[in-house]
């Protein structure tokens, strides 16, 4: 198999476990969090990486990593490649299993310690299209009316990465950067300049195809090339009802742009619609 990248995919299973579920790479997990939760977390010193068997729930398009920190917090980190039935209901239930393993035998207060659960999303909510520029959302139990948290200890954070286009010289932050890797990694072909950080430097390192052993290289193929399947299958199932729920105007836009020549990604970028939507469009165009 010709893969014609020099860097893996980080939304392939095994990209996404090599850099960040990787013990001698715990050190860019690490850093990865404490940009994303440095608000509500601090610092965070050390991480141990656990058991996830209980999570996976046998869902190919889910990746779940989970560690804990110095005072036994919990972090739930993983990826979601796509959005299907009862999504919602999946996440909280993984994140309760951390806190029901927390039950002490005997006599105990119930002093549970928080567990955060943090989704890489390859895709954006139907019900957010309407926030383009908005690629992440924190939430917490709390009251409807008056919106007080009314529990801190379970804690989830999407990143929809579709809606982060922010190109090189617009990262301003080291999350930025991060949420930059994290997306294009597998498009690029040398570490940019603005990522000459030893954090960056060590994950492009690691990322690097070439330095694969044949037993790495054949399990990278094989996660690449379901990757590669889910994706035609999401985008046959997009082709198949693309014009139900999309407002025509969008299309017309798009079909414009696209016999202009523009890029299958400017037009998603500029017309809100998902850039497998705006693929789709190319192809009928075509045709």
């Amino acid at each position: 198999m010709d893969i014609g990248e020099r860097y893996i995919n980080l939304f392939t299973d095994y990209g996404f476990k090599k850099i960040f579920g990787a013990h001698p790479n715990k050190n860019l997990l690490l850093d990865f969090l404490n940009e994303l939760l440095k608000d509500e977390q601090g610092e965070i010193r050390d991480l141990i990486y656990l058991k996830t068997e209980q999570l996976a729930l046998s869902r190919k398009d889910t990746v779940d990593l989970c560690c804990k920190n110095e005072k036994g917090e919990i972090f739930i980190v993983g990826l979601r490649k796509s959005k299907h039935d009862f999504f919602s209901n999946r996440e909280r239930y993984c994140s309760s299993l951390p806190i029901w393993e927390q039950e002490k035998r005997g006599k105990w207060d119930f002093g549970l310690k928080a567990v955060y659960t943090v989704a890489i999303l390859n895709f954006a909510f139907e019900e957010d299209r309407d926030q383009p520029a908005r690629y992440r959302y924190d939430a917490k139990l709390s009251d409807i009316e008056s919106k007080r948290v009314g529990y801190d200890k379970l804690i989830f954070i999407y990143l929809e990465m579709p809606k982060f286009t922010k190109g090189l010289n617009e990262l301003e932050t080291r999350l930025d950067k991060w949420l930059y890797v994290i997306r294009n990694l597998h498009r690029l072909d040398k570490i940019p300049d603005k990522l000459r950080e030893k954090v960056f430097e060590q994950l492009f390192e690691a990322a690097e195809i070439a330095r694969f052993t044949p037993d790495q290289m054949r399990s990278y193929e094989k996660s690449l090339n379901y990757y590669q399947e889910m994706k035609k299958a999401l985008a046959a199932e997009l082709a198949e009802g693309w014009d139900e729920g999309l407002e025509e105007e969008q299309i017309e836009i798009a079909l414009e742009m696209l016999g202009e020549g523009e890029s299958v990604e400017k037009v998603a970028d500029f017309t809100g619609l998902y850039l497998a939507i705006v693929k789709v469009l190319e192809h009928k165009r075509r045709q």
